[in-house]
């Protein structure tokens, strides 16, 4: 059990008795996870960089300066070279926190890497504190994960995206199987190209979940279409999920050569793909979008009449469950797999033919029992 179980436990229940007296009150201190999203994303657009943001659900602990008194809970999350608000990976892993921290009442805060050189810097802005858990975001800080953990053995640490060949107690890898993910997706894309041409706009293939997206959706287009010609892109390693102009412009490359479903990912990158291609006169009837990661439709609302679907991790779920775990003394340590699914159809549901969804159901079943293979080397 956490150290702190017990005692939080204690407090948040006299917090509930007091709530009880004072419903006004209450209300007043409570902070719900969709507000404090808006309110991240809102202050985000006018911080100077690495600037750490404070967001608060309805806590125990209102900041940070007493993070060990064990009735407080202190949760720290440190993004990749990208924005928290990117509509995309940061964002869902921000979310999953906060919706964690909403149910322990616990404190969050979050820092924005601005240069790779500083991920164990910032991650230790955190650790020096005596934060609880913190959340490293991204393939890229793993490294610094790792030296984190073993220089604050009494902190826990969740790495998103972040393989661990070595089990490490205080250290658990949130992974997932984007290849599969990637392979339904482009099952679909390939069942519902008209020209035989089909996109993909993504982030640096140097990084492992962004390729296995990648050559899982090639891999699915050429099982349901081996005619289809297909076009692929990664950007390079520098800027690679933060150049929304170069997503458009590759994006906008691969419809004037006639491809009608691109797949667009890697955060804002892949987001200047998808709102590229919703500008097409054909958006949503004969030219559609893929998104990645989360349910894109929720996310980029410019990007909606071209969605087909996103290649979803479930990472709001993910995040959330380990931030649990860690608080409750279930923390697991070496790799925790998430979830991965295609995300509804919602606008463009009436330009998928009802045998399209099936054979892409049946897919999508057949990845999860095993009797699918992606062909995607690890």
């Amino acid at each position: 059990m956490h150290r702190k179980l017990l005692v939080a436990g204690l407090t948040v229940a006299a917090l509930v008795l007091a709530g009880c007296s004072s419903s006004d009150d209450a209300a007043t201190d409570t902070t719900s996870a969709e507000a404090t999203t808006e309110a991240a994303e809102e202050t985000t657009e006018e911080a100077a960089e690495e600037e750490v943001t404070e967001e608060s659900a309805p806590a125990v602990t209102m900041d940070d300066s007493d993070c060990a008194a064990p009735e407080n809970y202190c949760i720290g999350l440190v993004t990749d070279t990208g924005k928290v608000d990117d509509k995309s990976f940061n964002q869902a892993a921000w979310e999953g926190t906060l919706l964690a921290a909403d149910e322990l009442g616990a404190f969050t805060k979050y820092v924005e890497t601005v240069d790779p050189k500083d991920y164990l810097s910032n991650i230790e802005q955190f650790a020096s504190k005596n934060y609880d858990t913190i959340v490293t975001v991204g393939f890229l800080m793993g490294d610094a994960s790792v030296a984190a953990a073993a220089e604050f053995p009494g902190v826990n640490f969740i790495g998103v995206d972040q393989f661990q060949g070595e089990t490490v107690p205080n250290l658990t890898g949130l992974i997932f199987a984007e290849d599969k993910a990637g392979y339904a997706a482009g099952y679909l894309a390939g069942l519902m190209t008209k020209t035989n041409k089909v996109g993909g706009v993504f982030g640096t293939d140097t990084v492992p979940p962004v390729l296995y997206f990648g050559e899982g959706y090639r891999n699915g287009i050429a099982a349901s279409n081996p005619e289809a010609d297909i076009t692929i892109v990664y950007h390079e390693p520098n800027n690679a999920f933060n150049d929304p102009e170069w997503g458009a412009a590759e994006a906008k490359k691969q419809l004037t050569q006639g491809a009608d479903v691109i797949f667009g990912g890697g955060g804002n990158t892949g987001n200047g793909a998808l709102i590229e291609i919703a500008k097409a006169p054909d958006a949503g009837t004969s030219v559609f979008c893929i998104g990645v990661d989360v349910d894109q439709y929720n996310t980029v609302p410019q990007a909606q009449s071209c969605l087909l679907t996103s290649a979803e991790k479930k990472l709001v779920s993910g995040t959330s469950d380990l931030v649990l775990a860690s608080f409750d003394g279930t923390f697991p340590g070496g790799n925790y797999v998430g979830s991965t699914g295609l995300a509804p159809y919602h606008d463009t549901e009436a330009a998928v033919p009802a045998d399209v969804k099936i054979q892409v159901e049946e897919v999508i079943a057949g990845l999860d029992d095993g009797s699918i293979e992606t062909g995607v080397v690890k």
